[in-house]
């Protein structure tokens, strides 16, 4: 007891992570047996850093059990006698700790140890202080259950052709989830180098960050694989894996190996991620200046994943859907998203694995470098795939998020494990994405390349914050570059190749992107303009919420960005430029003009509402000679009018005017565009059964682009804007009951179904529209649900699943919910797609919610709160709502969980997007009434 007082009395006074003494917290948790914890904080304290881990894993494919031991070398910064560290779920059998004196080792130290599972910590107190500046390692014999979720190290299953059930193991830690598979420092600052052993049965083989170097052979059918030693690195990218997979592989000219590895009867799948890979990683190499560190790369498809993908260093996962590619069922948009999930978790071998956010809130560093980094990769590799043409509808989708009130800054204060779960959302990936490409554009791309090579030389195989990556962007001088005479820019020679926003001003880039990071929301740039004069001012944008709302004014306050606006005019398609660093401003042209256009082809993250008669303009230039604007500006006023629609900036009328130009549009991406509302606006209507205002839209739709959508032929033919556009319209068309396209739908099903499922009648690309007229009968659906059973394709089973949630059957709809729900036919990882998916169908909606309510509790066990699929069935299931009566139901659940989702924004964003849906309802219904009236043929 007198030493654990000792230790209580020092803890008291020892120091925090970031350096300081902590002193203000006196009282400490009670442990698992009753005696005081020794430590009081989330965050771990910084008086030990792990220098390397040696790992032995031992999974039991049988039992699903596995026994670990750890042996971390730590050297110690602050004298202390306890050891705080990481642990969930696993029961400690032993823990000793060895003082390294010289070439030999002191006795072993038997070590006390407390647990407090609420911070998942466990706490080693030793009988004699560790002393500054000495190593030690700390041993660790544990033993604990595979995991039954997606985190951790956990299990996972997949069904052969013949009806087998084979398991395997994986692992995912990002981002707190390390903890769950052995003792360690879990947090992202703690960088340490590993050594992993794996033991395994014969029948299996095993993966991990980096190459194997020998195994050996043990009894009883026992294999112990040992793998060369990593880079430093943080616990979350640290991964092993024991399965019967099989591979493709090759090399990159650098000499890396890249292997795709998946289950034995869909190697054929795996092909083209191989090739995506090998291109894209040769390209970073080139693009950043500095070579893939490690001398593998594998990518998985593990049959059980609950995000997309994840980075671990030299050994990427993925969902199968984003890397396997199947030429009978996928379709031009899975092979762009498999292309560009790949770009992603190969640009995070360098953004995020080389250099890491110093912690969970600037998670954005990692995510949203890497969702950007995606389209410039891409780009370069795969120019066919036309993706720059996506990133308008990434920015869109970012808008969409940012314009709510229950938004959040991309930097935002996340502590525990929920919290840091639910900072991967759109803001960080998408958002992120969205500045940077701004600020590329502000700064120029010689510029921005060279900022971030600087950034990820300066910080490799460390950590950084915000300001970090601004100041390698303003200053991309190094010592190497003066010394090897390389040319590079300084802060002044940024400032100056800044675009000339202003000659002779000195940009703090600090300063301008600190006010897109640490401020929440988008802004508005109200613009009127008069001949050559026009005056801006800036306000914070928000949907659902009206200038003449109470609760306006006050939802102003504080908000200033620092615009990098630009704009061309009637009389020069040469870009202007502004910064507009004020609440408002004027800008001067040296000639009076007819009409000026913002944000050039939509590289600002900003909306901008033309006042006057500034939108009557817009919309009789683009009916007399749409060319006037590029399609990326056509895409931008479209999505921009019917923004400021839901924002009470301008009445339905004037956005669906400016709509009627569309039948003349050759753009594929702005017609969907245009397309994406009409067809957003009939659902609405028809979710709420207001039928004579359905049907007229429906009609209005059928008449005005009757001619682009009977041009679509049912095959895969064209480019891949093509494809993805008769994609989308045949199921447009289908969906609005257009006798030519349910019939051909029908004649095509009915043959598949006739020939018991040969692929070869039916082209990938209209596969899903197929398979969707097809589920409406009895017979049809069930035919659909047995072919889910047997396919090989994930691909194929995405549209099947979609296909039988768009029924219009309520009791097969329930029976769907509940095969997702029992996690056999319809995997777990597919639970709240399907939800969302049952969400969106008008007989559906409140079957999905109902299946919520009464599931709760299940759903929880499925899934962690934070998560990204919890995330989905508390938004998704609710977002199609848009009563009062939907609206109080809502809360009354969320109250009765109250204790639950306490700290999430999903149910916030929930009830606001409701709200919203309301507002726009009372506001427009009328005028929407009127004007297909009008406009029906």
């Amino acid at each position: 007891m007198l030493l654990l007082l000792h230790i209580l009395n020092f803890v008291g006074i020892n120091y925090a992570l970031n350096g300081e003494r902590s002193t203000e917290n006196t009282s400490f948790p009670i442990a698992t047996n009753g005696q005081p914890f020794p430590w009081n904080k989330l965050r771990l304290p910084g008086w030990i850093l792990p220098v390397h881990y040696d790992l032995l894993i031992h999974p039991n494919l049988t039992s699903l059990i596995f026994i670990g031991s750890v042996k971390i070398e730590v050297t110690v910064v602050h004298e202390t006698s306890t050891i705080v560290l990481h642990s969930k779920h696993l029961e400690i059998t032993s823990a000793t700790i060895e003082e390294e004196n010289g070439k030999t080792q002191a006795d072993l130290k038997q070590m006390k140890v407390l647990e407090y599972p609420p911070h998942e910590q466990i706490a080693f107190l030793y009988a004699e202080p560790l002393l500054v500046d000495k190593k030690y390692f700390l041993s660790i014999n544990y033993i604990a259950n595979l995991s039954d979720g997606f985190y951790g190290f956990y299990k996972s299953t997949y069904k052969t052709k013949d009806g087998q059930t084979r398991l395997l193991a994986s692992t995912h830690f990002e981002p707190t989830s390390a903890r769950m598979a052995f003792p360690c420092f879990d947090e992202p600052s703690f960088k340490a180098n590993y050594t992993i052993k794996i033991r395994r049965d014969g029948q299996y083989s095993a993966l991990s960050n980096m190459p194997k170097v020998k195994t050996l052979k043990l009894d009883n059918d026992l294999f112990e694989d040992h793998f060369a030693e990593s880079v430093k690195m943080s616990t979350y990218l640290v991964a092993f894996i024991v399965s019967d997979f099989q591979s493709v592989s090759h090399t990159t000219s650098s000499g890396i190996k890249v292997s795709v590895y998946v289950t034995p009867e869909k190697l054929n799948q795996a092909h083209y991620a191989l090739e995506a890979a090998i291109k894209i990683l040769e390209f970073y190499e080139q693009y950043f200046g500095i070579y893939y560190p490690l001398p593998k790369q594998d990518l998985v498809a593990v049959p059980d994943f609950q995000s997309g993908a994840m980075e671990n260093w030299g050994l990427t996962t993925y969902r199968e859907t984003s890397l396997l590619y199947d030429r009978e069922t996928s379709s031009a948009s899975d092979k762009l998203w498999v292309t560009m999930v790949i770009g992603h978790e190969l640009a995070h071998q360098w953004f995020g694995n080389l250099v890491t956010m110093e912690w969970w809130n600037d998670i954005w560093l990692n995510e949203g470098f890497a969702r950007y980094m995606e389209f410039i990769s891409v780009d370069a590799t795969y120019p066919e795939l036309q993706v720059n043409d996506y990133l308008l509808g990434t920015c869109f989708a970012a808008m969409g998020r940012d314009s709510m009130n229950s938004s959040r800054p991309i930097s935002s204060k996340a502590e525990n494990p929920t919290q840091i779960k639910e900072m991967f959302d759109t803001v960080s990936y998408d958002k992120g994405a969205c500045i940077l490409h701004m600020l590329r554009n502000f700064l120029t791309e010689e510029v921005f390349q060279n900022g971030i090579i600087h950034y990820l030389k300066k910080h490799s195989y460390s950590n950084a914050k915000n300001n970090d990556l601004w100041n390698s962007l303003a200053n991309t001088c190094s010592e190497e570059d003066f010394t090897s005479g390389k040319f590079c820019y300084s802060k002044s020679q940024v400032a100056k190749n800044a675009h000339i926003y202003y000659v002779d001003e000195h940009f703090d880039i600090a300063e301008i992107m600190n006010t897109w990071t640490l401020q929440k929301g988008i802004p508005l740039i109200i613009v009127e303009q008069n001949q050559k004069r026009i005056k801006i001012r800036q306000e914070c944008f928000l949907k659902g919420i009206f200038p003449h709302d109470p609760q306006w004014a006050s939802m102003q306050i504080g908000f200033l960005w620092h615009v990098p606006l630009t704009y061309i005019t009637s009389h020069s398609k040469t870009i202007g430029r502004h910064l507009l660093k004020n609440h408002s401003d004027t800008i001067e042209l040296e000639e009076d003009v007819n009409w000026v256009k913002f944000n050039v082809d939509m590289n600002g993250y900003y909306i901008v509402h033309y006042e006057g008669n500034g939108w009557d303009t817009i919309i009789k230039l683009l009916n007399q000679n749409h060319t006037l604007f590029s399609y990326k500006d056509r895409a931008n006023l479209i999505h921009n009018a019917f923004q400021l629609v839901s924002a009470g900036r301008l009445s339905l009328d004037r956005a669906l005017d400016l709509t009627q130009y569309l039948q003349h549009e050759p753009s594929n991406i702005v017609l969907l565009q245009g397309l994406g509302y009409l067809a957003g606006i009939y659902r609405m209507m028809e979710r709420r059964n207001i039928s004579d205002v359905t049907e007229s839209l429906k009609r209005y739709i059928l008449q005005h682009f009757k001619l682009v959508i009977d041009r679509q032929t049912w095959s895969d033919e064209g480019s891949i804007s093509d494809r993805m556009l008769r994609s989308a319209l045949l199921e447009l068309a289908c969906d609005l009951q257009y006798p030519p396209c349910v019939q051909k739908a029908n004649e095509l099903f009915s043959k598949w179904m006739e020939s018991g499922g040969n692929l070869t009648n039916v082209p990938s690309d209209v596969l899903e529209t197929v398979y969707s007229v097809g589920s409406k009968t009895a017979d049809g659906w069930n035919f659909l649900l047995e072919r889910y059973k047997v396919s090989m394709s994930g691909a194929e089973q995405g549209k099947i699943c979609s296909a039988l949630a768009s029924c219009k059957d309520g009791a097969k709809l329930t029976r769907l919910l509940e095969l997702a729900m029992e996690g056999h036919i319809i995997k777990t990882q597919d639970l709240s797609s399907v939800i969302y998916s049952v969400s969106t169908n008008p007989a559906g909606q409140h079957l999905a919610w109902k299946f919520v309510k009464k599931n709760w509790s299940k759903l929880l066990e499925k899934f962690p709160l934070g998560s990204f699929s919890i995330r989905m069935i508390i938004i998704g299931a609710t977002a199609q709502f848009s009563s009062k009566q939907e609206l109080e139901e809502v809360k009354l659940f969320f109250e009765s969980v109250k204790e639950e989702v306490s700290q999430l924004r999903a149910p916030q964003i929930a009830v606001e997007n409701i709200e919203k849906n309301i507002k726009w309802l009372e506001r427009n219904l009328v005028t929407l009434t009127k004007w297909i009236l009008e406009n029906l043929k």
